[in-house]
């Protein structure tokens, strides 16, 4: 992708990255060309050359994303290494969100089945509704996980519970995804993407320099002891204060009036 404004399935708006996963072509799979131009926009993002201040994903159709493309698999001369093409695209998206310092927001309808799942268990915040379920989809039809989710969902329910979910390839309905931690909450299946909206553009309203410091913070905890987080959230939040969102914040308290970190 040269071009953000020239992309199909990613579109910055009020410092909002939003990116469309799938679309209601080929069944609400997995776009490769959203995959690809995804990438290419968070690794601008990453990089420092696009600004935005939240994530948004979401998928335009009945589902959040309802797998790989099944179709195009079966039809693919050589199996193996189509199969092998589509996940490295994929992976190379999911790997420049896992490095968004920015807050990622999921607006999660319908189906999130297979690689949909994949990507939900990457999101900071999740928004599902009762009608919102989740599936790894992979045994169905005898392929092993991809975009990460043996990693992200031990983390996640646990690694007994992702064993048992990923082996038996459990249908998760919304209130047990909210209750497990996959889904962050449970909003009216009509306003799940509207809601997302909501709170992705309140992450890029807000302190965004605080949001990638928390990010960061908790990326180091799944490592560190105590002793060293503790060491490291001294170093975040002396330097916070210190920064141009500290003082407003600070400053704006202490005047009674709302902080403008714009």
């Amino acid at each position: 992708m040269t071009n953000i404004e020239s992309a199909n399935y990613v579109h910055l708006e009020d410092g909002v990255l939003r990116i469309t996963v799938a679309t209601e072509a080929a069944g609400t799979s997995l776009n490769g060309d959203a995959m690809t131009e995804g990438a290419a926009a968070l690794r601008l993002l990453n990089a420092g050359e696009l600004r935005a201040g939240c994530v948004l994903l979401v998928g335009s159709g009945p589902n959040f994303c309802a797998g790989g493309n099944v179709r195009a698999f079966a039809d693919a001369p050589d199996r193996g290494a189509y199969v092998r093409e589509v996940a490295d695209a994929f992976h190379a998206f999911v790997s420049e969100l896992a490095a968004a310092t920015a807050p990622i927001v999921a607006g999660v309808q319908g189906w999130a089945a297979g690689a949909g799942m994949s990507i939900v268990c990457h999101a900071d915040v999740a928004i599902g509704g009762r009608a919102t379920k989740l599936r790894p989809a992979y045994p169905g039809i005898g392929f092993t996980p991809d975009g990460g989710l043996t990693w992200t969902l031990p983390r996640i329910v646990g690694s007994t519970r992702a064993r048992d979910i990923l082996l038996n390839d459990s249908i998760i309905n919304g209130e047990e995804a909210v209750r497990l931690g996959i889904l962050s909450r449970l909003v009216g299946d009509d306003i799940i993407v509207s809601e997302a909206e909501r709170l992705a553009r309140t992450f890029a309203a807000g302190p965004t320099a605080a949001f990638q410091g928390v990010k960061a913070l908790l990326l180091q905890s799944e490592n560190n002891t105590l002793a060293q987080q503790l060491a490291a959230e001294t170093e975040s939040i002396s330097a916070a204060a210190d920064s141009p969102t500290g003082r407003e914040g600070v400053d704006a308290f202490v005047e009674k009036r709302r902080p403008d970190f714009s």
